[in-house]
């Protein structure tokens, strides 16, 4: 560990508060430490009431906040003389403490305060840190992890077994403080669970959880030194079909569209390949917690079926046990490792399959280094049942918003670095999908910087670089639910008998027969959309109404919309749904430079001003217009729409 505390920093956050701030976010920058809204942080203060009384408070993290970024309204003020009552108390179920935390709280406005609050504030000491630390987690999880923990602290902290957090821990903890402690004691050291550490300031606080994480992460060095690792069988080149046909299973098992990011690095490869995986990775996570984004177990290979099976029968033996009923949850899995995919992880959002991939990231390394003390032995199967049942760790899901319209879908936008393509990007991504975008300008890479938007540069015209790129897609994300082709060039106006073979060719080389490429890589794709799948064919007003000056541009427009109308009708049995836009005037694109405005509008004989609004609406059409009605024609309203062909225009009166 590396104390990443720094005096001028830290000078900066004045007062007891904001210096909790200032070292949890320390806490939660190192992901060795904390994970995705892991761990916890508590400061102690008094406050003044509106009514002139001094109360003292405990401010203690809100459940859901990330330590890594949290701030001041990310802490929860609690009356401390409640929470040292409540600790009193024999018993106190999960929805009585819940209540009665909310009810402690000196600000309904604030979050809900995190299960572990009591525990903060029983504990006599100012600042409190609470983390899942690495280290500390693998070595109390191997066969004599007690022992271990214990001969590496000694009596500095106080060493509490393992139980379920909630107030039995809080009232555990507290009990076995009070029996052990003195004033050497700078924490407790949970097992199978983490490190708590006290101080009376902030700086102290977190220097203890550097010190005894750092001791932690010595023995791991010294002792638990892996096996060297083989090199790993290379994945095969084209994975993009066996992809999708997982993912599409995992979809099924979870009954609605997830997204499957694949990863086939050297390090998950050897994981995956190794022979004994098998009876490693059914160990379990390496914290209860974990398994409300993890689940217990990986799936193994690509038996999708066998997983939900088991998870079904796992449900059926434990649920019993609950006092209240218990509806089992989907039982897809988040986890996959295969030889070949390597690494696989599923969510509804890209976000949630990162969190996932780095959860079981830091997993798969923990598990070997325990491995080579002697195994990995995280808590058994019941125990984690009983955290991802658990009403408290539940309402953290539950609390979240509703899905949006397209989480869990991948959609492809060709010319998505400007204009309408571009349009389309940002419409997808703001109703939940993840997108790749492919251009050929290098613009494309960054137009979002969402966890969920892949930009790819490439040709379009180049077909052995558009395979690659449609691979990459699906490895990325898992497969292909919507297709948007929008690329496409616009040369100056230039007469028919004045135009070129060579750049009739240049133009129907990028507006058509790229599209047919794709339209074809697409295909076995789009068939394993776990919604169906959906193009998107951005035309143009051309089709039905053609001018003057455009004929390349035109008889591309048109071919490309009649492909469209004969895959709609080969590849409705499939699922598959296709429909054209036919835009007009869209100006805001990079087609229509000044120099091509004011050439269309002289062939016209209008002023530019007029030529940009001459339609029936007066009403000047924007990128954004068409990538609205693209996504409309991709939802739940045209579900039972094929080979249509919408103006987004302003009304023309020649196609009128």
């Amino acid at each position: 560990m590396r104390s990443r505390w720094d005096d001028a920093q830290a000078a900066a956050f004045g007062g007891a508060l904001r210096q909790r701030v200032y070292s949890s976010r320390l806490l939660g920058a190192d992901p060795d430490l904390v994970l995705h809204g892991g761990g916890n942080t508590s400061v102690k203060t008094v406050e003044r009431t509106l009514l002139g009384d001094d109360v003292e408070t405990l401010w203690v993290k809100g459940s859901g906040w990330d330590l890594a970024a949290i701030t001041e309204r990310g802490f929860t003020p609690l009356r401390l003389d409640v929470l040292r009552r409540l600790a009193e108390l024999e018993t106190l179920s999960d929805v009585h403490m819940a209540r009665e935390l909310r009810a402690a709280s000196l600000d309904p406005a604030a979050p809900a305060p995190s299960v572990e609050a009591i525990l903060h504030g029983v504990l006599p000491a100012r600042f409190i840190d609470h983390t899942h630390a690495d280290a500390f987690v693998t070595l109390s999880n191997t066969p004599d992890g007690e022992a271990r923990v214990r001969a590496l602290y000694g009596d500095e902290v106080v060493v509490v077994p393992y139980i379920m957090p909630g107030f039995a821990l809080a009232r555990s903890a507290w009990t076995l403080w009070r029996e052990h402690a003195h004033a050497g004691t700078t924490g407790l050291a949970l097992l199978n669970h983490g490190l708590f550490t006290v101080g009376d300031t902030a700086r102290e606080a977190y220097g203890r959880m550097i010190d005894l994480v750092t001791r932690a992460e010595t023995v791991l060095e010294r002792q638990a030194v892996p096996a060297p690792r083989p090199v790993p069988a290379a994945p095969p080149a084209d994975l993009r079909g066996d992809v999708a046909a997982l993912r599409l299973e995992i979809s099924r098992a979870a009954g609605r569209p997830m997204l499957l990011m694949t990863h086939q690095d050297d390090d998950v490869l050897a994981y995956a390949q190794r022979p004994d995986l098998p009876a490693v990775a059914a160990q379990g996570p390496a914290t209860p917690d974990h398994v409300i984004r993890t689940r217990r177990l990986p799936l193994i290979g690509r038996d999708v079926a066998a997983y939900v099976q088991a998870s079904e029968a796992e449900f059926t033996a434990h649920a019993p046990r609950s006092a209240t009923p218990l509806t089992m949850l989907d039982p897809a899995p988040r986890v996959v490792l295969d030889p070949q995919l390597g690494l696989g992880t599923v969510g509804v959002s890209a976000a949630a399959a990162q969190a996932v991939e780095d959860i079981a990231r830091h997993t798969l390394a923990m598990a070997q280094r325990a491995e080579a003390l002697g195994g990995w032995r995280p808590r058994p199967a019941a125990d984690i049942f009983d955290v991802e049942y658990w009403d408290l760790e539940q309402a953290k899901l539950r609390a979240g918003p509703p899905p949006a319209e397209f989480s869990g879908e991948v959609a492809v936008v060709t010319g998505a670095a400007s204009g309408i393509g571009r349009a389309c990007v940002d419409a997808l991504l703001r109703r939940g999908a993840a997108v790749i975008g492919l251009d050929l300008q290098p613009a494309v890479e960054g137009v979002s910087s969402a966890a969920g938007y892949l930009g790819v540069r490439v040709d379009l015209t180049d077909p052995v670089a558009l395979a690659a790129a449609v691979e990459r897609s699906v490895r990325a994300f898992g497969g292909l639910d919507m297709l948007i082709l929008n690329a496409g060039v616009f040369p100056p106006g230039r007469p028919i008998a004045e135009l070129g073979t060579g750049e009739w060719e240049a133009v129907l080389k990028v507006n058509l027969t790229s599209g047919f490429d794709l339209l074809r890589l697409a295909h076995p794709l789009l068939r394993l959309a776990p919604g169906g799948g959906r193009v998107v064919v951005n035309a143009s007003k051309n089709v039905p109404a053609p001018g003057p000056g455009a004929a390349a541009y035109s008889a591309s427009k048109a071919a490309l919309t009649q492909l469209a109308r004969v895959a709609a009708m080969e590849w409705g049995a499939d699922g598959i749904r296709v429909n054209v836009l036919h835009p007009n005037a869209v100006f805001d694109t990079g087609l229509w430079t000044p120099e091509v405005l004011a050439q269309r509008a002289r062939s016209y004989g209008l002023s530019v001003e007029d030529y940009r609004r001459n339609n029936v609406l007066r009403a000047e059409v924007t990128s954004r217009d068409v990538a609205e009605l693209a996504c409309t024609l991709c939802g739940a309203a045209f579900s039972r729409t094929t080979g249509a062909q919408v103006p987004v225009d302003g009304g023309n009166d020649r196609v009128i």
